[in-house]
């Protein structure tokens, strides 16, 4: 099954490093940070909540460097803001710095235990490192929380880390929930589609692929071989061709195409 990765290049995704996990951050406007009016906020916690967007920022442009300088500013100027070592975790996970990493998403649970963005982002770390039961614990106190904004985030991630414990009945259940939120979410179309053909219904595969069809164009080896597949098992030789050049095209060194050449279908 082509689901236990955390990102796959489905087209309308918001950026290549949140696109379908969503990991994304709340650029620094954490759901459950301090609840006082600007005009009330002392100056230090201004700064930092400027150079934590700033970092956070960067981290999405890929700028690790100046995001490190930025979330250090950050914590410099006030120790006690959350969300900076929320991002500052997502950095140092980045740069393979795994015990800063953990070190920084434990003090942004420290400061606020609720903040779903630092629950979700911890938890896909943890997954990422194989500590899945660990993950999923936290994704669920990311969305325990009824304040946060895209729990559809932490439900994909929670049935992505699942599908990697073997877990296919409860991946299918995250996934589902997580369309119950975001029904046009493309990761979990995708994984729905590819749960369905994985049991043999290629029908429903099918109908998910439709949907996902509508929200981003099969524009990965992943999307185009499942439909490859789809169609080759519905017996629409004319469809399954289609796809298959387009695989050939688009991807030709994937492990897809080679899958194909080979004639290995399965």
């Amino acid at each position: 099954m082509a689901g236990c990765a955390f990102i796959i290049a489905l087209s309308g995704c918001a950026s290549p490093a949140v696109a379908v996990v969503s990991t994304a951050i709340t650029t620094a406007a954490a759901t459950n940070e301090s609840t006082t009016p600007p005009k009330q906020e002392q100056a230090p916690r201004t700064r930092a909540r400027a150079h934590t967007e700033l970092a956070a920022s960067y981290y999405e442009l890929g700028n690790m460097a100046v995001a490190l300088e930025e979330v250090k500013e950050a914590i410099s100027s006030d120790a006690d803001y959350g969300p900076a070592y929320n991002v500052a975790g997502l950095i140092y996970a980045d740069l393979k710095e795994d015990q800063l990493a953990q070190e920084n998403f434990q003090r942004a649970l420290r400061i606020d235990a609720t903040d779903s963005d630092a629950n979700n982002n911890y938890g896909r770390f943890l997954c990422d490192r194989r500590r899945e039961a660990e993950a999923i614990k936290y994704f669920l106190a990311a969305l325990r929380n009824p304040l946060y904004q895209t729990p559809d985030r932490s439900y994909v991630n929670a049935g992505l880390c699942t599908l990697r414990q073997g877990d296919v009945a409860g991946a299918e259940s995250y996934f589902m929930q997580a369309l119950k939120v975001r029904p046009t979410h493309p990761q979990a179309l995708y994984q729905l589609a590819d749960i369905a053909y994985g049991r043999g219904d290629a029908q429903q595969a099918k109908d998910y692929l439709l949907r996902l069809d509508k929200v981003a164009a099969p524009t990965s080896a992943e999307v185009l071989w499942l439909w490859l597949r789809v169609e080759r098992k519905l017996g629409d030789r004319n469809a399954e061709a289609s796809y298959a050049a387009q695989l050939r095209r688009s991807f030709p060194d994937s492990k897809e195409a080679s899958a194909l050449l080979a004639g290995r279908y399965e």
